[in-house]
């Protein structure tokens, strides 16, 4: 059994089962650019996916990018004014490889609505998980406060596939960053 309850292949199967489906119909992807980008290129991005790059980015986003294999997504934060300072809304656009396009829809389901704080301890929790070369993480009710994202503990098995995990969760630490700089 592994440290969360389940069997290898019973989480292989959710992993399976989470990584199709997250891929498949992605939460919180939203096809947008900036304006500065639809100017400097002149052309309308009918049915493509836009991706802003890093001079674009507004406050509150970010732009990653995988040079290992090609993934790309632009994460755009909003932040409540209030304290403490919430999500208010998360968004993603981009395009990949199965796991990090459903690493970002499971993001935004985890952490949308969240504080800005408690979005940032997910966010370490995550990289610890994907630090953890499969073994999960010590802590049981750590992996139980990751949901869906637990499953990509396997991933965390592949070196090379670690930073497609990662993409969407630096890009939301950076944007958040970004989103608070620009309140101050």
């Amino acid at each position: 059994m592994s440290d969360f309850g389940m069997s290898g292949d019973e989480l292989e199967q959710m992993y399976q089962e989470v990584i199709l489906e997250a891929s498949k119909h992605p939460h919180g992807r939203e096809s947008f650019a900036p304006n500065a980008a639809e100017e400097s290129s002149g052309e309308a991005a009918a049915n493509t996916t836009v991706r802003a790059t890093h001079e674009y980015c507004t406050p509150g986003e970010s732009h990653q990018f995988n040079p290992t294999c090609g993934d790309e997504a632009t994460v755009h934060v909003e932040v409540s004014d209030d304290e403490p300072h919430t999500i208010k809304r998360l968004v993603w656009d981009g395009h990949g490889c199965s796991i990090s396009q459903a690493s970002l829809s499971v993001m935004v389901d985890l952490v949308d609505g969240k504080t800005v704080d408690e979005a940032m301890h997910l966010e370490q929790v995550f990289h610890q998980l994907m630090e953890s070369r499969g073994a999960g993480l010590q802590n049981e009710s750590l992996e139980d406060e990751l949901g869906d994202a637990v499953v990509f503990q396997g991933v965390s098995k592949y070196p090379m596939r670690i930073k497609c995990a990662l993409l969407g969760w630096e890009g939301l630490k950076d944007s958040v960053a970004k989103a608070l700089a620009a309140k101050n």
